[in-house]
């Protein structure tokens, strides 16, 4: 464990590094945070409620899915496919550690730091010029950072598990591309997933994406209390489990096939 501790805290440390690239992503969170806000408010203004949503938690959605772009980072993630395109995998079979809780730990790293520089300033700034909604209940608050590294473990599972492609493909920016586009859309990043019809939105919480964004953002809602509450972190951990395995599994038969090109 300590080996993967360290391991994380270079992961926190490689981003850290990099401060003027912090500043200028706050900037480009808060102003597409400002776009999307007045969007949804323009929308709630002529319905009042959509689901379980008023313009309050509109708002709030806006902010915490500004903050979590980075903090679950669900696209623009292909270090293991460059690797196993470069051959420099080979190298990675060799060294004595667990080759995807080494690339979990060094993302959890990753996100520890995009959480705290990229995840938390937006969010207070969007609260000093909307009404964004705080939770009441201190549980929230506990529940709220454990939903979010679930998120982060189920983003890492489904990114880990197509950059696997590359052992099959020999373009895997193809595979990549469509996983990005579904992620995105059905985990919430774009829209609350309760303003998708009723059809999309079930179709939405079926699949593993909405455990990465808005499951997070519903705890922080409230939208979830008691055994709904225990419910959807069960959700994310579910996901998080059987991603991790496939991830597992996939690499397995990876290696098992392995070819170097030219070599």
């Amino acid at each position: 464990m300590r080996l993967y501790w360290e391991i994380a805290r270079r992961g926190y440390r490689r981003f850290a590094a990099y401060p003027a690239a912090t500043v200028a992503g706050i900037f480009t969170n808060v102003v597409f945070g400002f776009l999307i806000a007045y969007i949804l408010l323009a929308v709630f203004a002529e319905q009042g409620q959509i689901g379980s949503y008023d313009a309050s938690d509109a708002v709030t959605y806006t902010w915490l899915a500004q903050g979590l772009l980075m903090t679950v980072y669900i696209w623009g993630w292909y270090e293991v496919a460059l690797r196993v395109q470069s051959g420099d995998v080979a190298t990675d079979l060799q060294r004595p550690l667990d080759f995807q809780l080494y690339w979990l730990a060094q993302d959890l790293g990753r996100a520890a730091y995009h959480a705290a520089f990229r995840g938390i300033p937006p969010f207070l700034i969007g609260a000093l010029a909307f009404d964004v909604r705080l939770p009441g209940d201190p549980l929230l608050w506990l529940a709220f950072p454990v939903s979010v590294a679930l998120a982060v473990v189920v983003s890492f599972a489904f990114r880990f598990l197509f950059n696997l492609g590359a052992f099959w493909l020999l373009d895997y920016r193809g595979v990549a591309i469509i996983a990005m586009v579904i992620s995105t859309f059905f985990s919430g990043q774009l829209i609350p997933i309760a303003l998708f019809p009723d059809w999309l939105m079930h179709l939405a919480w079926a699949l593993p994406f909405a455990s990465m964004v808005q499951a997070p953002i519903e705890v922080f809602l409230g939208h979830a209390r008691g055994v709904e509450l225990a419910g959807l972190l069960a959700l994310q951990a579910f996901w998080g489990a059987v991603l991790l395995l496939a991830g597992r599994a996939v690499f397995s038969a990876g290696t098992r096939k392995l070819v170097v090109q030219g070599g």
